[in-house]
């Protein structure tokens, strides 16, 4: 990790510059692709697949037959972890659901909002060397209780045409109404223009790589809707002295093994703290199964030194990271303090890796500074909000000038007739 000693403020956007790709060098080859499918859907998601994956698929649905297997070949142990996940996940979210409330906001004029579940949600989940069960978890479960009607999941097929029994079996778990052998790019333009037996969907969830995030971006501006921006995974830790040096390291590599463009940032006001991280990444980097992403990850990551708490604040919330461990004595007062961040992780005992997969909250975060704007996925990503209202005579009365005097101060005149044909009316009743 390099290491920086109370960086002036000025460079602290040099030194958390995230390592990203530069998505304009594949854009045309992305669209090329799209454009492709939006013209012969079947037969270009064919070719794709078997270009992309190396695998001709004649039927890209997943068959009840096939799910059972799936559930058969699954460890037993593996399905009771994704249960309780998925039972503190619902739990969670269902608490999200937002009320109807009904407000008057003049005599005789009511108001109100209500929340309409968007009927078509299209999931991507990345399969390869680490297929992403645990997002199938975080994006079906509170579209379920949203209410949306048709769930939609792609995942790329492996060289025999199938996907991974997990991603399978949290599938069927959590109530996904259609499931399809099929990946990258073309998975993202098959839910977006519809393509062979695959639906054309109202809104996009899902990580990816690069290709997909680029095909993700291209289909939002005119097709689809999509959950949010997304780069590279990151993690930012906050520590003081306090802290548990082995705990950092395990955490901070938990994020870098994501892929070799993640970005982990240590925050600290203790130099030895981070000396004794180091000994510790070193160590347990050994024992990674992932250990070359691993170690790629960390050249993109930083150590900050300060001597002060109010400016590792003020660097955390300009860097706005999608998830952020607070490992400080008084981490609780520290929370209150940040207000650009995805996800946070509170004390010495709750790593990243909780959220990552059974406490209960989301972990499809913003990325690349986008906590500043957008929140997590949750139930309002799958909803829609409609707006009610309803005025009396009463209340057509009370208001109705003011509607009149504002419309003619905008030179509209078939507004303010609107309003004035209705007060004549009732002026004739009388």
């Amino acid at each position: 990790m390099k290491r920086y000693l109370n960086p002036e403020q000025k460079e602290w956007t040099k030194i958390l510059e995230r390592p990203l790709f530069n998505a304009s060098d594949l854009t045309d080859k992305v669209q090329s692709i799209l454009n492709d499918i939006k013209s012969s859907g079947g037969h270009a998601i064919r070719k794709y697949t078997e270009k992309f994956d190396g695998v001709f698929i004649r039927n890209f649905s997943v068959t009840e037959e096939e799910i059972e297997t799936a559930s058969r070949l699954l460890d037993a142990d593996l399905k009771d972890a994704i249960e309780i996940a998925a039972r503190n996940i619902s739990l969670f979210h269902a608490a999200q659901k937002p009320e109807l409330k009904k407000i008057e906001t003049t005599p005789g004029v009511v108001c109100w909002q209500k929340a309409v579940a968007i009927e078509k949600v299209g999931l991507y989940i990345p399969g390869g060397s680490a297929p992403l069960f645990s997002t199938v978890l975080m994006l079906a479960i509170p579209a379920k209780i949203a209410g949306c009607k048709e769930i939609v999941l792609c995942s790329p097929p492996d060289r025999e045409g199938k996907i991974h029994p997990a991603i399978l079996f949290a599938a069927q778990l959590v109530g996904v109404t259609k499931i399809f052998k099929l990946g990258g790019v073309q998975a993202i333009g098959a839910m977006a223009y519809g393509a062979d037996c695959i639906p054309k969907v109202d809104k996009i969830f899902g990580p990816g790589n690069q290709f997909v995030m680029a095909a993700k971006q291209l289909v939002s501006i005119n097709d689809v809707a999509i959950d949010m921006p997304a780069g590279p995974s990151e993690v930012a830790i906050m520590a003081d002295g306090s802290a548990n040096a082995a705990f950092i390291a395990a955490d901070l590599l938990s994020q870098a093994e994501h892929g070799p463009d993640s970005q982990v940032v240590l925050v600290t006001n203790s130099e030895s703290l981070v000396d004794d991280v180091e000994i510790h990444l070193a160590s347990q980097l050994a024992e990674l199964n992932r250990k070359e992403i691993a170690a790629k990850a960390l050249g993109n990551s930083v150590a900050i030194v300060f001597q002060n708490e109010d400016e590792m604040i003020s660097l955390i919330n300009e860097y706005a990271p999608e998830h952020l461990i607070i490992s400080m004595e008084n981490y609780s007062e520290i929370a209150e303090k940040i207000i650009n961040a995805g996800s946070v992780f509170l004390g010495s005992y709750t790593p990243e890796s909780a959220g990552d997969y059974a406490s209960g909250t989301n972990h499809t975060l913003p990325t690349n500074g986008w906590a500043r704007s957008f929140s997590g996925v949750n139930i309002d990503s799958f909803i829609k909000k409609i707006t009610f209202q309803e005025i009396s005579r009463e209340g057509i009365k009370n208001l109705g000038s003011v509607i009149e005097t504002m419309a003619a101060a905008e030179q509209l005149d078939a507004h303010r007739n609107a309003v004035t044909l209705r007060l004549k009316e009732l002026n004739d009743k009388k």
